[in-house]
């Protein structure tokens, strides 16, 4: 079962029309189908969450986007948190048929600094976010969704969603 919590929301209720809006359909493509199709507004909408979230923790310098999936939340992030200073890890880990296969690391960010952001868009199995959290130790590693295998690799993300749902996100179009 999705659950969405106040602590997710911001500690509050969901006030604005839009986000019930977004919740509305984020539950119905759950409960109708096992594919979410994520929109544009809705990453952008959880992207803000997120940054909003992360502005209380520390002051962020850099972010690292795990390439692809995470790019262009990291945009969005950067954006939001001021942040100029965008890296990557560019690992593949899904073949074009949406398999999963042995991860191979294309390119490694040369930063190790302790107010590094790791940008994700979501962690299934935990299999990258394993992977980063042993090249970036210091980091703090966000996605925006997380399933319940993966979420325990990651420090911060803002939606869960079941195990057996794929995610279909604007970029995978």
């Amino acid at each position: 079962m999705v659950r969405i919590s106040a602590c997710h929301a911001g500690g509050r209720g969901f006030e604005s029309r839009s986000h019930r809006l977004y919740l509305f359909f984020f539950w119905y493509f759950l409960f109708m189908s096992n594919k979410y199709i994520v929109t544009w507004k809705i990453v952008h909408f959880f992207a803000k969450k997120l940054a909003l979230k992360l502005s209380f923790i520390r002051k962020w310098n850099k972010i690292i986007a795990v390439s692809r999936g995470g790019l262009i939340p990291a945009t969005i992030l950067g954006k939001e948190l001021n942040i100029r200073y965008i890296d990557t890890i560019c690992i593949s880990s899904y073949n074009q048929n949406n398999n999963m296969k042995n991860l191979k690391i294309i390119k490694k960010s040369l930063l190790y600094d302790k107010d590094v952001l790791i940008v994700d868009d979501l962690v299934d199995t935990g299999r990258t976010a394993k992977v980063v959290r042993n090249f970036y130790k210091k980091s703090y590693f966000v996605t925006i969704f997380a399933k319940p295998i993966g979420k325990f690799f990651v420090d911060k993300y803002i939606i869960d969603i079941p195990q057996n749902i794929w995610v279909e996100f604007p970029w995978d179009i």
